[in-house]
């Protein structure tokens, strides 16, 4: 197996821990244990818990919270990964075989576009187009799907764009899998962050051969957990928790409980909602922050996730826009490089206001810089 790299993870793995002010970052602020765990006595007994090997698979009490979420889902359409980036690859360790074709969103989380070619795959790619409001062409992914395709692979909420699927796209994608008798492999970690409308609906339920991917790490704040899953039928999940013995095991034991805890219905709406709080304030300063650069940046507002993809209008390279920020100003953001799509970036939104406000004022200085070089080339 060659291994293609992961720009986007070995770039925010390398520095993100490192710089003065993090804005690459796609989820809202992590939420502390102890506000998680709610009162003393909620703390003093989960302390008692045993630093224990857990259920490979879950525990049913876990798998059960999120079968909940998924209509006519039972425990054993569940099991739980460490992350969502676990779940991705086990999803495309069991669906793809060397010349098996797989539609890729794009621009996407690079995850799955990888692992397709990993696996020996051949990747076509299904463009969200910018015209569109990051919606794809419907007629276009007909003609991308052909009797090799084995799975087609989403993002919804997408990431970097923040754009819900229309649709018009959702029953593209969905008649498209059942024409050609393909898997539809549904990216939806970002369901539940959404800034404005009604949450996202699930494509669960739609389609028989889907396999579902979410986690704790985005809308719920939850990313130092761990704590990722896979919905879809019980004899595709038995076989991906066969592969899920070669990659990790189980979660941890602790991650498991406290996840448990996030995922009961009443605490499960609190911390929406506190995503959802957090987003709508925080755009308001970034959105103001870009027209206060008139034309110099243009987007479309993201609808979900702690994000906003910028089209810029300065003359340089994303990557080295992102990498003269970090060096020159320590401030991390992600080059639209990292998604095949220079001459856009993306920022992060999610934290605490003051931070994201001084952020944004290197990313000033940075700019203020360039312009005066340019103006003297």
């Amino acid at each position: 197996m060659k291994l293609v790299p992961f720009e986007m993870e070995r770039w925010q793995s390398t520095w993100e821990n490192t710089v003065d002010f993090n804005l690459s970052e796609s989820g809202v602020q992590p939420i502390p244990l102890r506000e998680l765990l709610g009162d003393e006595a909620a703390t003093e007994r989960f302390l008692d818990h045993p630093l224990a090997y857990s259920q490979g698979n879950g525990t049913p009490e876990l798998r059960a919270k999120i079968a909940a979420m998924y209509r006519d889902a039972s425990p054993g359409h569940v099991l739980v990964t460490n992350g969502s980036s676990e779940a991705n690859l086990l999803a495309m360790w069991h669906l793809v075989e060397r010349g098996d074709e797989v539609v890729v969103m794009l621009p996407n989380y690079m995850e799955n576009w990888g692992l397709a070619q990993m696996f020996g795959g051949n990747v076509t790619p299904l463009r969200l187009q910018e015209s569109r409001s990051w919606q794809f062409d419907p007629d276009e992914l007909s003609s991308l799907v052909t009797p090799k395709t084995k799975a087609i692979a989403i993002c919804n909420p997408n990431n970097p764009t923040g754009a819900v699927m229309g649709d018009a796209q959702r029953k593209a994608v969905l008649d498209a899998a059942r024409d050609r008798g393909a898997w539809l492999l549904s990216d939806e970690v970002y369901i539940g962050a959404e800034r404005e409308g009604p949450r996202t609906e699930s494509v669960w339920g739609e389609h028989e051969r889907t396999l579902i991917v979410n986690g704790l790490s985005k809308a719920y704040a939850l990313p130092g957990l761990r704590i990722g899953w896979v919905v879809g039928p019980p004899e595709a999940v038995a076989t991906l928790w066969a592969h899920h013995d070669y990659t990790t095991l189980a979660p941890t034991y602790l991650s498991d409980r406290l996840a448990q805890i996030a995922l009961a219905p009443k605490r499960r709406e609190e911390i929406l909602a506190r995503t959802r709080s957090i987003l709508q304030r925080n755009y308001g300063i970034l959105a103001d922050w870009i027209r206060n650069h008139g034309s110099l940046f243009s987007h479309i507002p993201p609808t979900a996730g702690a994000i906003c993809f910028l089209r810029y209008a300065l003359r340089i390279n994303s990557t080295e826009l992102a990498w003269r920020l970090l060096k020159e100003k320590s401030t991390l953001i992600v080059p639209g490089d990292h998604f095949g799509m220079d001459g856009f970036i993306r920022i992060g939104m999610g934290d605490a206001q003051a931070y994201l406000t001084k952020g944004l004022e290197r990313i000033d200085a940075l700019i203020r810089e360039i312009r005066t070089e340019k103006g003297k080339s």
